[in-house]
């Protein structure tokens, strides 16, 4: 199925998909097709694969972050190196990407749309990206604010499309909920964007129980993507069972806690302009030292685990132990270097077995985190689990 004939079966499904039989059963034609054409574009590795909820959208088992090759963590790293991490992430069979909007703002998804100008790549990956933050003036400084009505989605639909260079977004994130829309208009105006054949399938970002139910009762969500990690747990208590009894897809993002959990950084570690990790409570020297016992006990458990025969990584143990968790989690860890790629990938020769994933949780749960997500009352703290 050429990228024609794809948008006109998705404008002429346009019925069945606002009576949401297609992305409400298991079975969708839609993705059948287009899993078929990525059969025929295979990359030079096939790694597992999960499902993105009940869209029927398959990706592998790790994802690929993409923020940092152009924001959040440092410089950018300009756009041929971006497109050699992708590139090469994509001959190592990772095929689920993500972007958003806001990441530069738009730089990253211009990075994105270079690596990707080919569209026999384009046809491999699973793309995913985010609306709804954007950069805007406030009394005179530059700070993000959400907007998620229907003309600011429109505006960023199609700024994605052009900036991406494709004609369809195969995940589209809400990326902060908008307290001032009610989520089931914003549903409203994302199945209008499938029956266009602009939007396969969409999720939330940092959503609350409430919000995932009333979301997905208007439209069925594929994914909800929210931090997650051996020092962040808290989607175990009340988000889990949500998506369970949804089946809706969690893909988390920081599953290595921004470095920290791949031993990258410690209490001397200078940050680079541009790194946003310093206003972050845990990246403080006094917390990064304090949190030593958690990195201790990652490296404890790395003994035990080998890895293409040497011994495992932090990294990996802790990749491996959010894909023990659960069927319905896939971890987009970033980076910018190939040789974390494919470190990361190596996650995936590591099992526990369920004995082994009892005693590590019980000792974890013994472990005190220090720091906070993010600063007390802040902008940032406020906007999640809404």
């Amino acid at each position: 199925m050429n990228d024609q004939n794809r948008r006109e079966f998705l404008q002429n499904s346009g019925k069945l998909m606002g009576a949401l039989a297609l992305f409400g059963s298991g079975a969708n034609p839609l993705n059948a097709q287009e899993g078929n054409k990525m059969t025929n574009l295979k990359p030079l590795t096939t790694l597992p694969t999960r499902t993105l909820g009940t869209s029927g959208i398959k990706v592998s088992v790790l994802g690929l972050g993409c923020m940092s090759l152009a924001y959040g963590l440092g410089p950018a790293v300009g756009k041929e190196r971006a497109k050699e991490v992708i590139a090469k992430a994509i001959d190592l069979g990772v095929n689920f990407l993500d972007t958003a909007e806001v990441y530069g703002p738009f730089l990253d998804e211009e990075y994105v749309g270079y690596a990707l100008s080919s569209s026999s790549l384009r046809q491999k990956v699973v793309l995913a990206t985010k609306f709804g933050v954007h950069y805007r003036n406030v009394n005179g400084e530059n700070k993000q604010v959400i907007d998620a009505r229907s003309s600011e989605i429109r505006k960023s639909i199609e700024g994605s499309l052009k900036r991406l260079k494709t004609d369809y977004i195969d995940l589209y994130y809400q990326h902060r909920v908008d307290p001032n829309i009610p989520i089931e208009e914003v549903a409203g105006v994302i199945k209008d964007l499938q029956k266009e054949g602009k939007v396969l399938a969409w999720g939330l970002s940092e959503a609350g129980e409430q919000t995932i139910k009333k979301a997905h009762k208007e439209l069925a969500l594929s994914a909800l993507q929210s931090e997650y990690s051996l020092w962040w747990r808290e989607p175990e208590k009340s988000i889990f069972p949500t998506l369970k009894e949804l089946n809706i897809a969690l893909v988390p993002f920081s599953p290595l806690g921004k470095g920290y959990l791949a031993g990258a950084l410690d209490e001397n570690t200078i940050f680079q302009k541009g790194d946003l990790r310093p206003v972050f409570p845990r990246y403080q020297k006094d917390a990064l030292k304090q949190n030593k016992a958690l990195l201790n006990f990652l490296d404890e458990i790395a003994q035990t685990k080998q890895v293409n025969g040497k011994k495992a990584t932090k990294a990996q143990i802790a990749l491996a132990w959010i894909l023990a968790q659960e069927d319905f989690i896939i971890p987009i860890p970033g980076t910018t270097k190939i040789a974390h790629l494919e470190e990361n990938l190596g996650a995936l020769q590591i099992s526990f077995s369920e004995n082994e994933m009892q005693e590590i949780n019980k000792k974890l749960s013994a472990i005190q985190i220090v720091g906070d997500r993010y600063p007390a009352g802040s902008d940032m703290a406020k906007r999640v689990g809404k």
